[in-house]
């Protein structure tokens, strides 16, 4: 590999941090810090691992943030996903800082604020696609592109040392439902005139040829309802204002009446037709009450739940708990949306209770019904040959996504030591001439739990998987501080672990080490129960290892009396 020697000279340059989006995918969030001014561009979450129990959500580490809060000039969203917004309230909570953004995804930004109960505090600012604005010595552009939501853009970022582009998530569809093309133009301009770096999602480089375009899904789509008999449940995601455009003209053409289920679902629509972004006749629209007076041939309910969420409405078909429906013989359900991985466990669960409830399943793995927001391997090709980039930094993907996204970039005749791939937490460094990784922050998951945001570390996730796999012992010993001598037999409490009838002489031997060790223990000089409770767990570990070949987390309560 050619390795670039890094001159003496101080350049003017930029510096670029992701605290998000790289190596992973999700809570994409990315500074660019020139000079003595911070840009950030999205500031998203992502949803827990399957490991992360009892985790609601996963945001970016904004420690460098909040020491260099002076710095901070704005958040730019490239679009209104959760993985892209979500984590606006934590920040907001902490840097009141101005949130620019197109129209539609500011109104998902509003409705995300107003549930933290943060819209007076947050100043927002609505931008328009092709509309420079300034925020200090960045000069900010957002060119249109094609996504799984409305209005999406990259984000153009012009500073004295030459134009960056961030391209945010996007695929190149011609034929988008709603007539909003893909701004081949202003990119291949850019293009033209010098592009310094492009900064282009990665997310489905591995996927050979063009996306499906949602005209196709909509053909689909079509021929599903033209053969359908029973009722219609439809799963998306919420955002996915094209997808459900084609629900409510689909259901205008077969003369169905159309039922919402979920509140994110209801918001959403909510707001994309009041803000015209959505087109429908109110008189389509039923209450879930209303369905059971409505014959089933003519309904249809859309709903969240495409990735097995136990409170779904889908979920709860699936489970036969919902409290004004039910699956009936002859229904068809189609999950319109990919499953993210992690999710495919539970997933798999609800297309099975469906199909044993007597349902018509269709899913992607069988049907073209739904089609990715991420361009494929030529789309991605495209971005770079439109853009012709000095500079290559892929980003949004997995680190295998991150390094095959950066080949294809020098195949296209991008120089090998002109691109990078960054890890969150990188510093790298842009000037006219170079490019260098030239540090690394420490960036954790901060994890949130409730209302608690990053009180939950590593060490508790690893305790509550411990507990998910070999369950918890809890002694309690109740004893005399002064001599240690013991006043009742130690009791034990097992949860998770072992059934204690079906396990009582195993636990009586455990008991009858706990008084040996406290017979041990009383001969000692000074009495430290710190001592007396470690003692106690290497003793037990080692017994019930030896018993069960299980590692359960054992817990010493001491009662002094």
């Amino acid at each position: 590999m050619n390795k670039q020697k890094r001159s003496n000279k101080k350049e003017d340059a930029i510096k670029i941090i992701p605290l998000g989006g790289c190596k992973e995918i999700g809570k994409n969030c990315t500074l660019f810090e020139y000079k003595d001014e911070i840009i950030i561009v999205d500031c998203g979450v992502m949803f827990p691992e399957s490991g992360m129990y009892g985790i609601d959500l996963v945001i970016p580490d904004m420690s460098y943030v909040f020491k260099n809060m002076s710095k901070v000039k704005a958040v730019v969203l490239t679009h209104g996903h959760e993985d892209h917004i979500g984590a606006l309230p934590y920040l907001i909570r902490v840097v009141n800082v101005p949130i620019y953004g197109t129209q539609f995804t500011l109104a998902l930004v509003k409705n995300r604020l107003k549930e933290h109960e943060l819209l007076d505090q947050a100043t927002l600012h609505c931008v328009k696609h092709r509309e420079p604005f300034r925020i200090g010595s960045f000069n900010i552009e957002m060119i249109r592109t094609t996504h799984s939501i409305a209005d999406s853009a990259a984000v153009m970022m012009e500073l004295p040392i030459g134009k960056i582009l961030h391209t945010g998530d996007f695929k190149i569809d011609h034929s988008p439902i709603d007539g909003k093309k893909f701004d081949f133009y202003r990119f291949a301009e850019l293009g033209e005139k010098g592009l310094l770096a492009l900064f282009s999602d990665s997310t489905n480089i591995k996927k050979p040829g063009y996306t499906l375009s949602e005209t196709g899904i909509y053909k689909n789509l079509r021929e599903t309802f033209r053969k359908t008999k029973g009722r219609i449940f439809l799963a998306t995601f919420a955002s996915n204002i094209q997808r459900i455009q084609i629900i409510f003209d689909l259901a205008k053409e077969f003369n169905k009446k159309v039922a919402i289920a979920g509140r994110s679902m209801e918001n959403n629509i909510a707001i994309a037709h009041e803000m015209g972004y959505l087109k429908f006749s109110e008189d389509l629209l039923l209450s879930i009450e209303g369905l059971k007076n409505t014959p089933r041939s003519k309904t249809i309910l859309i709903t969240t739940g495409t990735q097995g969420e136990p409170m779904s409405a889908l979920s709860l078909l699936a489970h036969e708990r919902h409290k004004w429906l039910m699956i009936e013989d002859g229904d068809t359900v189609i999950i319109s949306a990919s499953v993210i991985p992690g999710n495919e466990k539970g997933v798999s669960k609800i297309i099975n209770n469906l199909l044993r409830a007597g349902a018509h399943v269709i899913y992607e793995a069988f049907e073209d019904i739904h089609v990715s927001g991420h361009g494929y391997l030529e789309e991605l090709k495209m971005m770079i040959s439109l853009t012709r980039p000095k500079f290559f930094v892929p980003v949004h993907g997995e680190y295998r996504n991150l390094v095959a996204h950066r080949k294809v970039a020098t195949e296209l005749g991008v120089s090998e030591n002109r691109t990078k791939v960054m890890e969150n937490g990188d510093i790298i460094e842009i000037s006219e001439n170079s490019i260098y990784k030239v540090g690394h922050i420490d960036v954790q998951q901060v994890f949130v739990d409730g209302k608690g945001v990053g009180d939950i570390g590593n060490k508790v996730i690893q305790d509550r998987q411990a507990l998910s796999e070999d369950g918890i012992v809890v002694i309690i010993v109740s004893m005399h501080g002064e001599n240690g001598h013991m006043s009742f037999r130690p009791e034990i409490i097992s949860r998770g672990f072992v059934y204690i009838k079906e396990s009582s002489e195993m636990l009586m031997k455990a008991q009858k080490m706990v008084l040996k060790v406290t017979e041990d223990y009383k001969t000692e000089s000074q009495l430290d129960f710190a001592s007396f409770k470690h003692k106690i767990k290497a003793a037990l570990r080692n017994f019930f290892y030896s018993e069960t070949k299980r590692k359960p987390m054992i817990v010493v309560r001491i009662i002094e009396r």
